[in-house]
């Protein structure tokens, strides 16, 4: 048997092993570069304004690093408190000192990272806790609704325990209250007046949608002496597209499940001088007995239009006191004619199928009646009647990108 090819593959073999160390040496380098050195404890090359032990830091004063000597530089600086929020800070050229440009939060404890190098450049590190002094002032949060599962139209709400006018405090909050949707959409925060603001997606809620909304405001300055407090995080779950269209002109009701239609119901809405909102609304509740008077709406009584009737299976859409609702005593109207004070009635059988149909945030929308269209805030939910553009107008946040939307969307972009 030749075995000459053996020979000359354990020769190969050699040449390679032989290039193999060699090349390890060359990557290994002198032992002795300042690189491959353990970071020195640079705890003697710098020092931090911030106190230590039990003491806790002024809010009112930014954290300093400063080098000390001409031995050596600061790299890099990081500070970050316990909720993960970084502090952020500015590094003069020659790297002798490091200063925060950002304010402190209150009630936290930071861990500050200092990078830093000798002369012949070494790294060094030192890591240095300190606690940061509590909020006197604290502004809370109250988000909005309740945990649960809601229709594709119910916005989200925040109530602050406090008024809040200006714009640099209110771009703070909203960036503090991130909202996450899966599968995800665009959405922006809208400030309905100084103490509460309304979220909503570009678009309806996707059917079997997950929503959740955290916050990162504890310990945030807000204002002057004023921060953050804890706000307790919600998570929604959203139903089927329930949409409810009330043709007020052909006096029909049509109610589709996910774009499919699964009922169409004869109704009857306000007639002139009462005449039914048009737009979108969204239901806010359900209530299975309402007495109704005409007194609630401004009509005195004794007149020919007062009215004093029990009302079975109504579903509320406005707080001024719009329903659909069970309508037994214009049943010779419905689907001919609008003759109610403002409410959609229809027969005691479909009232109760209607009702046992929709949730809170289902759509209900009317068009062709002869009222003025549901206001976007105070009688409900019209948040749906604002155009996208309108709706981003009530942002604090600055518009980024092409599309005008502000920073908030870029937690939730489109799907």
């Amino acid at each position: 048997m030749n075995d000459i090819p053996r020979k000359r593959a354990i020769a190969s073999c050699t040449v390679l092993v032989m290039s193999l160390a060699a090349a390890t040496a060359a990557c290994d380098g002198p032992a002795s570069h300042p690189l491959s050195a353990r970071p020195y404890d640079a705890a003697k090359q710098v020092s931090l304004n911030a106190p230590s032990g039990s003491a806790k830091a002024a809010l009112d004063k930014p954290l300093e690093v400063i080098a000390k000597g001409k031995e050596g530089r600061i790299t890099d600086v990081t500070a970050v408190d316990t909720s993960g929020r970084y502090l952020a800070g500015e590094l003069t050229a020659d790297g002798s000192r490091w200063r925060s440009t950002g304010p402190l939060a209150a009630g936290t404890r930071y861990t500050v990272k200092v990078a830093t190098e000798d002369g012949k450049g070494a790294p060094g590190i030192r890591t240095q806790t300190f606690e940061t002094a509590a909020a006197q002032h604290r502004i809370g949060v109250e988000l909005g609704p309740k945990a649960g599962t809601y229709g594709v139209g119910q916005p989200l709400t925040a109530e602050l325990s406090a008024p809040v006018t200006d714009a640099a405090a209110r771009a703070a909050i909203e960036r503090s209250l991130t909202v996450r949707s899966s599968p995800r959409v665009d959405g922006s925060w809208h400030w309905v007046d100084d103490k509460k603001l309304h979220y909503r997606p570009m678009e309806y809620w996707p059917a079997g949608a997950t929503v959740e909304v955290v916050s990162t405001l504890e310990g945030v300055r807000i204002g002057d002496r004023l921060y953050g407090g804890a706000v307790k995080p919600l998570k929604l779950s959203i139903g089927d597209r329930i949409e409810a269209i009330t043709d007020a002109a052909t006096h029909q009701m049509t109610v589709l499940r996910n774009g499919d239609v699964i009922n169409t119901i004869p109704v009857t809405t306000g007639k002139p001088g009462f005449s039914t909102r048009n737009g979108v609304k969204v239901v806010l509740g359900k209530e299975y007995f309402v007495r109704m008077r005409g007194t609630s709406i401004g009509i005195p009584e004794g007149s020919s239009e007062s009215y004093d009737l029990p009302v079975y299976y109504a579903t509320r859409v406005t707080w001024s006191g719009e329903y659909v609702h069970a309508a037994p005593w214009s049943a010779g109207s419905q689907g001919w004619a609008n003759v109610s004070h403002g409410c959609t009635g229809m027969s005691t059988g479909n009232a109760e199928w209607f009702f046992n149909t929709v949730r809170e945030g289902d759509i209900v929308k009317v068009v062709n009646s002869l009222g003025s269209t549901m206001d976007p805030f105070g009688n409900g939910f019209g948040d749906w009647n604002l155009s996208w553009d309108k709706w981003l107008t009530g942002s604090s946040l600055p518009a980024v990108g092409g599309d005008g939307a502000p920073e908030t969307v870029r937690l939730l972009p489109r799907v």
